[in-house]
């Protein structure tokens, strides 16, 4: 007798697929119905009503002459070894059904929020780091308040700028590499106002052979007035006598115009800064050598270092008009460097502006109302007169006596008369 049920039995099993059958096709799913999958598996994520757990077929069901169909565990396994595993999976918070939901999008606004927060903060805390380390290295030591009888100041602001023969610091050595002699004491090798305003900025060299008149003067360190007594001499002798007090007290009562603030820089500081800069870039119209300054240069346009740049602002032996020539080239050279300085590639490398800086601040003198907005409003400006924007010139003269140059008081008139009411200087120089 055959106690297998019906569905297995012999006379039923057809081209059947194991037990012992010899042939090597499966059977389809509508002969062996005891593998028929059962529902779907629930789609992946949330909203979808829970399925019912099975723990696997029936057994066998009488009223359907065979075993029931196979179902789910609660794993998502179908029963049986089909490898497919529904539902389940990893990634995201769990669904309504107990599956992973979708993985939350990351809120990108916030994230740029909070990025530019950041960014705008350590922009303000390094550039007012940076103001204070900058202000706190500034040489105030210039007191323009013991300067008497001073002309009324008008429109704009005149910074009076001197390039100092000062070796101070110096180690014989870089006496020798720099040409500057061992001379004691310091004289001004270059006078220059600056005139800042809303018409244009102009920018006025003084020939240190000027010849002026030494007015009364409070002695700086003395204290002790000295009177007037019509004594003539060269603009630079003024300097070398008493100092900034003295040279700014000089330039105006011989010129009539108020000066508001002062800046000095002595030779080794301005070569530090043209190194720290990497080298100012400017074309040299004529070719000249100095053996006094070491200046030997070939036309063209060239970049130079700290070393070349001092030869080349101070040279006058090279040029028939000595003084005059030396005071174009120092005007050329100083706008240039300005425009360098402000550059991007200077303002936004650190590597570059902080020691340019540095070698700048240290080297500066200047009076005791200047702030670093001052000093950038002239740097700025010299830029402009570079770029073409301002005007550049020497002092008009009229002639010379002893070999000093005389300025035209006429034309000296007009100029002054021009900058104190900040309209544009129609005055030219020599």
């Amino acid at each position: 007798m055959n106690d297998w049920p019906e569905g297995w039995s012999g006379g039923n099993r057809g081209n059947e697929y194991g037990r012992g059958s010899a042939n090597a096709q499966p059977e389809s799913a509508r002969v062996m119905r005891q593998v028929r999958r059962g529902p779907q598996a629930p789609p992946y994520g949330a909203g979808v009503p829970p399925q019912p757990s099975y723990t696997g077929g029936q057994g066998y069901d009488e009223g359907q002459n065979g075993y029931g169909q196979g179902g789910y565990d609660n794993n998502g396994y179908d029963g049986y070894n089909t490898g497919q595993v529904y539902g389940g999976g990893s990634g995201g918070p769990a669904g309504p059904d107990g599956g992973r939901g979708p993985r939350r999008a990351p809120n990108w606004r916030r994230r740029i929020k909070w990025t530019a927060i950041t960014v705008v903060t350590v922009l303000v805390v390094t550039t007012v780091g940076t103001y204070f380390w900058a202000d706190s290295k500034l040489n105030r030591d210039v007191d323009l308040s013991k300067v008497i009888d001073r002309p009324a100041g008008g429109d704009g602001t005149n910074y009076l700028i001197v390039g100092s023969d000062s070796r101070e610091g110096l180690t014989a050595a870089e006496k020798k590499k720099l040409h500057t002699g061992s001379a004691a004491g310091k004289r001004t090798d270059s006078m220059m106002i600056l005139h800042v305003g809303d018409s244009g900025d102009t920018l006025i060299s003084l020939p240190r052979d000027s010849n002026v008149t030494i007015p009364s003067y409070v002695g700086s360190t003395s204290g002790k007035t000295y009177q007037n007594t019509g004594r003539q001499t060269k603009l630079n002798a003024a300097y070398a006598e008493d100092g900034p007090t003295l040279l700014v007290r000089t330039v105006e009562y011989n010129m009539g115009l108020h000066i508001d603030h002062y800046v000095e820089i002595g030779f080794n500081g301005f070569a530090d800064i043209v190194d720290a800069v990497g080298g100012v870039t400017l074309t040299i119209d004529k070719g000249f050598k100095d053996s006094y300054s070491g200046a030997n240069f070939k036309a063209g346009k060239q970049t130079l270092n700290g070393e070349e740049a001092l030869a080349f602002v101070r040279t006058r032996h090279a040029f028939a008009a000595s003084d005059l020539q030396r005071t174009k080239n120092q005007q050329k050279f100083l706008s240039a460097l300005a425009h360098q300085v402000a550059t991007p590639g200077t303002l936004l490398n650190p590597f570059k502006l902080y020691p340019t800086l540095g070698a700048g601040l240290d080297s500066l003198s200047v009076d005791k109302d200047m702030s670093l907005w001052d000093l950038a409003s002239m740097f700025w400006a010299m830029k402009g007169v570079s770029g073409g924007d301002g005007t550049s010139m020497n002092m008009p003269i009229s002639g010379s006596v002893g070999g000093n140059l005389v300025w035209d008081k006429a034309k000296v008139k007009t100029l002054v008369n021009e900058l104190n009411n900040d309209q544009k200087v129609t005055v030219s120089g020599n």
